[in-house]
């Protein structure tokens, strides 16, 4: 591809060099350089891409994309060197043009907030899916183009990954993707010059602020806000207080969902479901659509979750019969996921592995009063032990019984996790188990499980391995249950 091509969309001053050279592909990790490359110069927060100008060169790089002053002495005549405002910015159009513009051949369906991204996402893929639509997915979890596993990094991947990620779910024969557009992702300009056909807010509380992040709150809220001066349509929460600050110079129509006022869709009636072992929420709802609602994932959050996906799936053109439908078997994995093992109790798995998202759960889960609430989780080694103070203080707190097992310990020894987490434990008095084999702990539970209790599996959600030694050994934890029911009732 020439180029002239690539850079069409692209404000540009061409200071050497013809453009109209033919480019074999873009690159902005100087490692990864060839000869017939277009290097793009990035700054980062620990390196800056013009420091490997020497390594384009060395590498025989047709091209050289700049944003500083550089000494052009010092690269030779046949490497075309363009100058650009910012090169992150070039880096996301000129994406766009090598991969064919493959956002536009996708219905793009981006989401912003603080909580509730993940969980969204792969409810609003679950209920196109049962409505017969193909759906890639970008989020924390990874990226799917339908079931198929695509690799990337970042909750939003750099944009030269999320461009090649939109073209290869549309190989795939994807027409919608839903993403998370996290708030470093706009203000890196990860998806600039995306046109979202809509756009989520779903709410706002200080996170990620610190160094190498957001400098304050009301910059990471300014970062939040771009999504909806780049989509057409923006779906946001109004009983969240930073709205008015989300929308601060949108330029999109705008749709809005609430549980306290009047808005295009509004759920009210909400009650908890807990029946036969399952729990869940219903709801009615009003505005652009008037039924009764079920789903099966407990918590009040999840009443947002499903209006945001009701909202979108019905502005996408979905029948209301076929959404209300598949939000009622919509499971997200690893997030409150409930796996039907008994009518007498429940057993959740969850990726909480803080005191902030522990504490979460667990008081969602208390709003079903469970004549027991029973903890299965561990620690991760090498990692802080104030997270395993917390951890043992919130559990101790809120469950009637913590079951300390193997989480991923890495190269510490379990028992010198579980030991900090025990001290966390005594501030609260909580009670305790050890049993270091995490599938011995798992059937311990079940096993001495009663009527009307909880079991949550906390740490693991859609993790798929254990971290030992260095070593990844595969573990997850719908198998390990399905195993020991298998065993029991042999």
């Amino acid at each position: 591809m020439k180029l002239e091509q690539i850079c069409e969309k692209l404000e540009y001053d061409c200071l050497q060099g013809s453009m109209d050279v033919e480019i074999k592909d873009i690159i902005y990790d100087s490692r990864k350089l060839e000869k017939g490359t277009a290097f793009v110069c990035m700054i980062g927060a620990k390196t800056d891409g013009h420091n490997y100008i020497p390594d384009a060169i060395a590498a025989e790089a047709s091209a050289i994309v700049i944003e500083k002053e550089v000494e052009l002495t010092q690269i030779p005549d046949s490497i075309t060197v363009i100058r650009v405002k910012s090169a992150r910015k070039a880096l996301a159009y000129m994406s766009a043009s090598y991969f064919g513009y493959p956002a536009k051949e996708l219905v793009t369906i981006g989401l912003t907030g603080t909580k509730g991204k993940t969980t969204t996402t792969y409810m609003i893929k679950g209920v196109l899916e049962q409505a017969g639509k193909k759906v890639g997915l970008i989020g924390t979890i990874g990226s799917l183009a339908g079931d198929k596993k695509l690799p990337s990094k970042n909750t939003t991947p750099e944009s030269y990954e999320l461009h090649r990620l939109f073209r290869e779910m549309v190989k795939e024969g994807c027409e919608y993707v839903v993403m998370e557009v996290s708030s470093q992702g706009l203000k890196l300009d990860r998806t600039a010059g995306i046109e979202f056909d809509y756009g989520v807010f779903t709410n706002l509380s200080p996170d990620h602020i610190g160094p190498a992040e957001h400098a304050s709150f009301e910059e990471y809220m300014e970062c939040k806000s771009l999504l909806f001066r780049q989509c057409k349509c923006g779906i946001v929460n109004i009983d969240d207080e930073h709205v008015e600050g989300i929308l601060k110079n949108h330029t999109c129509e705008v749709k809005t969902f609430s549980t306290l006022k009047d808005a295009d869709l509004k759920a009210d009636h909400i009650g908890f479901i807990k029946e036969n072992g399952k729990l869940g929420m219903h709801f009615s709802v009003s505005g652009c659509m008037t039924d009764e609602v079920k789903v099966h994932i407990p918590g009040r959050f999840s009443v947002y979750n499903a209006l945001v996906t009701m909202l979108v799936c019905h502005l996408a053109g979905i029948g209301d019969e076929a959404i209300l439908k598949a939000l009622e078997k919509v499971q997200v994995k690893g997030r409150v996921e409930m796996l039907p093992v008994s009518d007498k109790f429940s057993l959740i798995i969850d990726y909480a592995h803080n005191e902030v998202s522990t504490r979460s759960v667990l008081t969602t889960l208390l709003e079903y009063h469970p004549k027991r609430l029973i903890c299965v989780y561990g620690g991760g080694g090498n990692r802080s032990k104030l997270r395993r103070y917390d951890m043992g203080e919130v559990t101790g707190e809120l469950a009637d019984l913590c079951v300390l097992t193997c989480d991923n310990p890495r190269d510490e020894e379990i028992k010198d996790i579980n030991h900090d987490i025990k001290v966390g434990l005594a501030k609260s008095n909580g009670k305790y188990v050890e049993i270091d084999d995490r599938k011995d702990a798992i059937r311990y539970c079940i096993t001495n499980a009663k009527e009307g209790d909880m079991i949550v599996l906390l740490g693991k959600g859609h993790e798929d391995y254990q971290e030992i030694k260095g070593v990844k050994y595969h573990f997850d934890e719908r198998e390990v249950v399905a195993e020991i029911m298998q065993e029991l009732q042999k």
